[in-house]
């Protein structure tokens, strides 16, 4: 690989002009299996270069412990990119936002009260510091171009203008970089608003523009903030994201097409935003908040150049034609989509009461008052917030004074109502009388931390101030349901529809080599999949867009295949279905 530096005009690789043309897929939302065929399609799109985040939160999942195995081997997929000849953007954060939880911030930073995360916090960079060291001993010095590797650039944070202004704190991060010996092209990238680019740039690196239209007006802002150096799109918005209780986003190819020759013809270089999305597999999705909350749906395909399961779209081979059209003929194609199956119909002859089995699969944390997700020592899931309610208590109302985001409520049992942040909101009245005690649960799920905005600082989970009228109720059992181990449900024959959360469980069985699939669970409401063992994401059929979750061949084995499907709120049937077409929306 070689060495890039730019000059006012241009790019230079080993000295010579050079046009990036990149693509962004992020290994944390592609099966492992599946890296060799993204990045083989990206290449035999005519790109040169790959670009990805990390994930802060998936390889540092409790304080002090590291992951970076499976999906999480960043060092394995840079080596893969390597072998189709292609360079690597790293944009390590510590901030992503990425439509991912926390903006890929670990859950347990909000532990730490008096930190301030994303500026000179000694705290934070402190956290920051152990993190990229682990990272950068993980990567290794010489998968750096420096060293002949392919990482040719990696960013400073991440779209910092759009949120601060602290200089100290970017230069810190580059401190840290340099601490760790990453001795490759460092750069900002912000949007092309005077604000954005005077916050969150530093005189010394290269800044790229992230935008998804009008290039030739964003390339002309960015060469008025910076005239010595090239212009790049760090992100062409190619398609966009999808929030529950919303349409699904597309784009027409010509028009994505149309853009990237725009820029081409302007001189300048493209990192598409996506090439490929992926999946936000398990409780990874994040959240945005515009006046109301607003959590993302588990599929982030994203309208980008290769779908959900990394088949070839119209906006694929539109934009491999300009690539020839600039830079010459390229090989015939030989990347196939993957084959789908419809395995069909799978009857869940097993099911398991959340309230019957919750003391099997965690241990409570008592304290008086109800207290949040993260001060329990929990990231991800759902929190069962337990307790007993004494008489006399006349028609008084339940209120609160924080949920966040999703609740089902219990008494005696019974299911009572739902609550839901900024979208559902039922009334739950306690009528006692004298000597009469009830027992609560309340179903706490945590649907995403908001990932980009003011809003994200300091947004934690659960349910707070939780009281009958303006009484506040004491004396709480908090159950902390991750939902990562599940082996110790126990289970029964299912004896119809449920009115309640609940366990359901069958078997898939899958003759020959396994193939991609979607499951659709028409007659469920709202839930997770898990297939053997792997957490494939929410659904939520009464909020759509997305009506089909994605189950890829590698989560499958040729014989009996275990499936859980979560149901938070109720269900009509046992049964699921494995279908050969996503439904989106």
């Amino acid at each position: 690989m070689g060495i890039l530096t730019y000059n006012d005009k241009a790019f230079l690789m080993d000295g010579k002009e050079y046009t990036i043309v990149s693509g962004a897929m992020h290994y944390f939302r592609i099966p492992r299996e599946y890296w060799a065929d993204r990045l083989d399609k990206l290449k035999q799109c005519g790109f040169n270069t790959v670009e990805t985040y990390t994930c802060w939160n998936l390889h540092e999942p409790k304080e002090g412990e590291f992951d970076f195995t499976g999906m999480l081997d960043l060092a394995a997929y840079v080596d893969e990119a390597a072998k189709y000849g292609l360079n690597v953007i790293l944009r390590p954060g510590p901030y992503i936002c990425s439509e991912w939880d926390f903006g890929g911030l670990p859950a347990w930073l909000l532990s730490y009260e008096n930190m301030a995360i994303r500026c000179y916090d000694e705290l934070f960079l402190g956290k920051v510091r152990r993190y990229y060291k682990a990272l950068f001993e993980h990567i290794g010095q010489d998968r750096l171009a420096a060293h002949g590797g392919n990482i040719i650039m990696v960013q400073i944070e991440n779209e910092y203008g759009s949120y601060g202004d602290d200089k100290d704190y970017l230069n810190a991060v580059v401190d840290i970089y340099r601490e760790c010996n990453v001795d490759c092209q460092l750069f900002t990238s912000d949007g092309t608003r005077d604000w954005m680019l005077g916050g969150g740039t530093l005189s010394e690196y290269l800044c790229v523009a992230n935008f998804g239209s009008r290039p030739k007006e964003n390339f002309a802002a960015l060469k008025k903030f910076r005239d010595n150096q090239p212009c790049m799109c760090g992100e062409y918005w190619c398609g966009w994201f999808d929030h529950w209780y919303e349409e699904h986003h597309v784009r027409e190819a010509e028009e994505i097409a149309g853009l990237f020759r725009d820029m081409l013809d302007a001189g300048g270089s493209v990192n598409f935003y996506m090439f490929h999305g992926g999946t936000n597999f398990g409780f990874m999705n994040g959240a945005n908040y515009d006046g109301k909350y607003q959590p993302l749906i588990t599929s982030y395909d994203y309208n980008a150049l290769l779908s959900e399961t990394g088949d070839l779209t119209p906006a694929y081979h539109a934009v491999r034609a300009i690539n020839e059209e600039f830079f010459g003929k390229l090989p015939e194609l030989t990347c196939k989509n993957s084959e789908k199956k419809a395995y069909g119909k799978v009857v869940l002859g097993e099911k398991a009461s959340l309230l019957d089995v919750v003391d099997k699969i965690s241990v409570p944390v008592h304290a008086a008052a109800p207290k949040y997700m993260e001060q329990i020592g929990q990231g991800y899931g759902f929190t069962l917030y337990s307790t007993i309610v004494k008489g006399p208590m006349t028609e008084l109302p339940l209120k609160y004074d924080c949920l966040h985001d999703r609740a089902v409520v219990y008494i005696d049992g019974e299911q009572k109502g739902i609550i839901e942040r900024d979208a559902r909101q039922s009334e739950i009245i306690m009528d006692l009388r004298t000597g009469e005690e009830v027992k609560l649960d309340i179903l706490v799920e945590n649907m995403g931390r908001i990932n980009y905005g003011p809003e994200m600082v300091g947004e934690r989970k659960g349910m707070t101030g939780i009281r009958f009228g303006q009484r506040n109720h004491f004396n709480w059992d908090m159950y902390p349901l991750e939902m990562k181990e599940l082996s110790d449900v126990a289970y029964e024959p299912y004896d119809g529809g449920a009115d309640m959360s609940c366990f359901l469980r069958g078997t898939l069985i899958v003759e020959g080599d396994p193939c991609d699939t979607f499951i659709l669970l028409d007659g469920f409401h709202h839930g997770f999949v898990m297939v053997n063992g792997f957490n494939l994401g929410r659904y939520y059929n009464d909020a759509g867009p997305q009506k089909t979750l994605y189950c890829p061949a590698p989560m499958l084995k040729t014989g009996e295949n275990e499936i859980v499907v979560f149901e938070t709120d109720s269900c009509e049937c046992n049964v699921i279905e494995f279908v050969d077409v996503p439904r989106l929306g």
